[in-house]
């Protein structure tokens, strides 16, 4: 697997008790799910990924929701078993863009305390700008990013003491031999 600096964010994130909703953006193909998915079953024994691209191409069981007993009622009829406490489950809400009105509905879900959420989408500034109600004290935006160079030379096979000697030359402006 390669090695996201951003996964250190994500696991910060739960590890600080929050009280928003982490929403992961950036561009297409970067990685988000890949990242979220490997941090989420690390981290918790109920790990539920909604692709909501698929549903509102499908069946549309999350396009009309309104309130928190819809979402619940909904999430239920197709995760039952899986939904047990805050503590060992997370939601995890892919390609979010697709039902904007659920990012409204984060404030509700995260006052209600029941489960975990981590949401993830490509245009979501486009998105959040054209949503009307979106709680911003609710949500709290990571945008990921391609590979830096840290990243990339991790997945050439540097460690992080080659990284590290690496970046002393450099901040010192010296040749490397």
């Amino acid at each position: 697997m390669l090695e996201r600096l951003i996964k250190k964010k994500i696991n910060n994130h739960f590890d600080e008790q929050p009280d928003k909703v982490l929403v992961v953006t950036g561009a297409r193909q970067v990685g988000k799910s890949y990242i979220i998915r490997h941090v989420g079953k690390k981290r918790f024994k109920n790990f539920i990924e909604i692709n909501l691209l698929k549903d509102k191409m499908s069946n549309g069981l999350f396009s009309n929701i309104k309130t928190i007993n819809d979402f619940y009622l909904a999430i239920s009829s197709v995760y039952g078993h899986q939904l047990d406490n805050k503590e060992n489950t997370l939601i995890f809400l892919d390609e979010i863009q697709e039902y904007p009105d659920l990012l409204t509905l984060f404030k509700f879900l995260k006052e209600d305390d029941k489960y975990e959420y981590i949401a993830s989408g490509s245009l979501l500034g486009v998105t959040l700008a054209q949503t009307s109600s979106i709680p911003i004290g609710s949500v709290r935006k990571l945008e990921m990013y391609q590979l830096n160079f840290v990243e990339f030379l991790l997945a050439n096979g540097f460690n992080h003491s080659s990284i590290n000697t690496l970046r002393t030359f450099f901040n010192e402006k010296k040749r490397i031999r």
